[in-house]
C-alpha cells in the first residue's frame, strides 16, 4: 500500500533542528526561557499585537483569557456551535455556560443570529458577559459586525483564532482583533511547536496576569506561596525555539498551502454543485497582497444532486489510496456532551457538516503527494460523469 497522506502534518526542516539544538545546548530545558520570551515577542509583532503569552496549548489560552475576562458560574457566554469541542470546553472549565449560535453558510458565528441570541438571553435574566467566535478552518469571522454588537451590549470579546493564524482580515491579522485572541501550535495546525497555543492582547495588564495564573500563580517570594488556584499552562523552553523557526518560515509554508488551494481550484472547475469554504482565499494574488485566509484546510462543500457524488464519495475514494479526507466540523449543538446547551440554529452548520470536506493541505506535502490526490479526486468526478 502507498504510503499515508495525512490532512496536515507538521513540516519541519534542519531550521527547526538548529533551534532545537540551540536551545538545548543554552540549559534551559524546562518551561520557560530566553527562547520563550524572544518567541512572543516575534509573535506579537507578527500578529500585530503589543503581547503574547506562550502557552501549553490553545485551549489554555482560551481557558486562561475566560478566566481573566471574568467568566463564572451564573455566566452566559455566547460562541460558535460550529467550532472543534476545545472552544465550548474551555468556557466549560470557567464555570460560565456556553451558549450556541449558529453559523452563516461560509461557517462563520451568525452575527444577526447572535444578536437575537443576546437579546433573548437578556430577556430570560442572564448575564451575558462575552462574545467567543471561532475563525473556521483558517476562515476569519466577520470582526467589524461582531464589534458593533459587542460594544452596543458592553461585550468582551474573546477571539478563537487557534485555526487562523496567517490570515488576513481588512488589512490586519486575524489575531489583531478583540479584547483577546487564542492561537493554537498543535501538530497539525500552520505552523507547530509540537504542542502549544498563544494569547494575544495589547492589554499589559491582562498579559501579566495570564502569565501568573499558567504559572501555577505562585506570588513572587522566595518560598512557594500562592492566593489564587493556578494553572501548569506555560510553554517549555524547547518549544519556543522550535516556534521561532517555524515563525520565520511560515511565510513560505502558507504560500506551498495556497499552491494546494489552486490546484484543487483546477481540480473543480466546471464540476457543478462543488464550492469552495471560506472566502476569500486569495486565489487571485500573492498573499502580500489583500486579504486572505491561510489555507489551513481547502474544505470543498458538495451538493449532491448537482455533482453526482457525495462527501463520502470523496472521502472513501481518497482513504482507498490510504490518503486523509475529513468531514468539517460536527456542531457542538449536535454533540451528545452539549446537547443539554441553549443552541439558536439554522441549518447551516448541519449542511456544511453533512456536505463539507477537508482536503490534504499541508505544506510538507510533495507535488507526488498532491498528484494521488488529485487522481483519487478525478476517479469520483469522471465517475459521476
Amino acid at each position: 500500500m502507498n504510503s499515508r497522506i495525512f490532512l496536515s502534518p507538521p513540516h519541519m526542516t534542519d531550521l527547526e533542528q538548529e533551534a532545537l539544538s540551540r536551545a538545548f545546548a543554552g540549559g534551559w530545558i524546562a518551561p520557560l526561557g530566553p527562547e520563550v520570551d524572544a518567541f512572543e515577542e516575534e509573535l506579537a509583532a507578527y500578529c500585530g499585537r503589543k503581547h503574547a503569552v506562550a502557552l501549553s496549548s490553545g485551549t489554555a489560552a482560551l481557558h486562561l483569557a475566560g478566566l481573566n475576562l471574568g467568566f463564572a458560574p451564573g455566566d452566559t457566554v455566547i460562541t460558535a456551535s460550529m467550532t472543534f469541542a476545545a472552544t465550548t470546553n474551555a468556557i466549560t472549565y470557567t464555570g460560565a455556560s456556553p451558549v450556541l449560535v449558529d453559523s452563516t453558510p461560509n461557517g462563520d458565528i451568525d452575527v444577526t443570529l447572535a444578536r437575537k441570541a443576546i437579546l433573548d438571553q437578556r430577556s430570560k435574566g442572564r448575564n451575558v458577559v462575552a462574545i467567543v467566535p471561532v475563525d473556521l478552518l483558517g476562515h476569519v469571522v466577520n470582526h467589524e459586525g461582531l464589534k458593533a454588537i459587542a460594544d452596543e451590549f458592553g461585550l468582551a470579546i474573546l477571539s478563537d483564532a487557534a485555526e487562523s493564524l496567517g490570515a488576513v482580515y481588512q488589512g490586519r491579522p486575524a489575531a489583531a482583533y478583540g479584547t483577546m485572541a487564542a492561537l493554537s501550535f498543535n501538530g497539525n495546525k500552520v505552523m507547530t511547536t509540537s504542542g502549544g497555543g498563544a494569547l494575544l492582547t495589547d492589554d499589559a495588564d491582562r498579559a501579566e496576569h495570564v502569565r501568573y495564573l499558567a504559572t501555577q500563580a505562585r506570588q513572587p517570594v522566595l518560598h512557594y506561596e500562592h492566593t489564587d488556584v493556578g494553572y501548569n499552562y506555560r510553554m517549555s523552553n524547547l518549544l519556543a525555539a522550535i516556534g521561532r523557526a517555524q515563525l520565520a518560515r511560515l511565510p513560505e509554508m502558507l504560500e506551498r498551502r495556497r499552491e494546494h488551494r489552486l490546484r484543487y481550484r483546477t481540480v473543480f472547475d466546471g464540476v457543478p454543485g462543488v464550492t469552495f469554504f471560506g472566502q476569500p482565499d486569495g486565489a487571485e494574488h500573492p498573499i502580500s497582497m489583500g486579504d486572505h485566509d491561510n489555507f489551513w484546510l481547502t474544505s470543498v462543500v458538495i451538493d449532491p444532486s448537482e455533482a453526482g457524488f457525495t462527501r463520502d464519495d470523496v472521502i472513501e475514494a481518497l482513504a482507498a489510496d490510504n490518503i486523509e479526507a475529513r468531514p468539517l466540523w460536527k456542531p457542538m449543538h449536535s454533540q451528545p456532551v452539549y446537547q443539554h446547551l441553549e443552541a439558536y440554529v439554522n441549518g447551516n452548520s448541519d449542511r456544511l457538516f453533512a456536505t463539507g470536506v477537508s482536503l490534504p493541505s499541508g505544506s510538507a506535502l510533495t507535488d507526488e503527494d498532491m498528484d494521488r490526490v488529485v487522481a483519487a479526486l478525478h476517479t469520483v468526478i469522471e465517475r459521476s460523469a
